[in-house]
């Protein structure tokens, strides 16, 4: 459940005049915003016979390579019948492998695939221009305030997901310099 506007760790408490109206205008634009930033992987999607789910799993995986199914099942919030129609797609078209748990040998870890990764960074990219652009037109106020929007819209599964991958990022990076 997002936090609430009434939360003392919310920093807009003060913006609680705003209007239904105004809200209302809000969820219009994150709307417009979703159909259009979906659209841009969309026509590649469709063009594979792929859908969203299956952009949404690559993604995932793309970000956490040996993730287990049921990470991404937790990640991506949709029943285990959903996941394994998806992750049946990707694997028998060569987007995705699945190897057993080094621990647990029941377990299933998931990566991409040379084919699978290009198809990622494809879709990637098409909507990387689109957050490009808007990013550049906002200013860096504006961003930091987006994402603090967005992260207050989040339930907290979703945040602790969030702050897994903000905090393997910054491994990854310490390591490399």
């Amino acid at each position: 459940m997002p936090p609430s506007a009434s939360s003392p760790s919310n920093a807009g408490a003060g913006l609680l005049f705003l209007r239904e109206e105004e809200l209302r205008l809000a969820q219009d634009m994150l709307f417009f915003a979703y159909r259009d930033f979906t659209h841009a992987a969309d026509e590649v999607l469709e063009k594979l016979e792929l859908g969203r789910a299956h952009h949404r799993a690559l993604h995932f995986i793309a970000r956490m390579p040996g993730m287990s199914v049921s990470d991404l099942l937790s990640i991506l919030g949709i029943t285990k019948q959903s996941l394994s129609r998806v992750l049946t797609t990707l694997i028998e078209e060569g987007y995705v492998t699945q190897a057993p748990g080094r621990v647990d040998r029941r377990q299933r870890l998931l990566s991409l695939t040379p084919k699978g990764a290009a198809l990622e960074r494809q879709l990637f990219e098409r909507q990387r221009d689109l957050l490009l652009r808007a990013y550049r037109d906002a200013g860096s106020t504006a961003v930091e305030g987006f994402r603090r929007v967005l992260r207050a819209l989040t339930d907290e599964t979703g945040q602790a997901h969030l702050a897994a991958m903000e905090a393997a990022a910054r491994e990854l990076r310490a390591r490399s310099a």
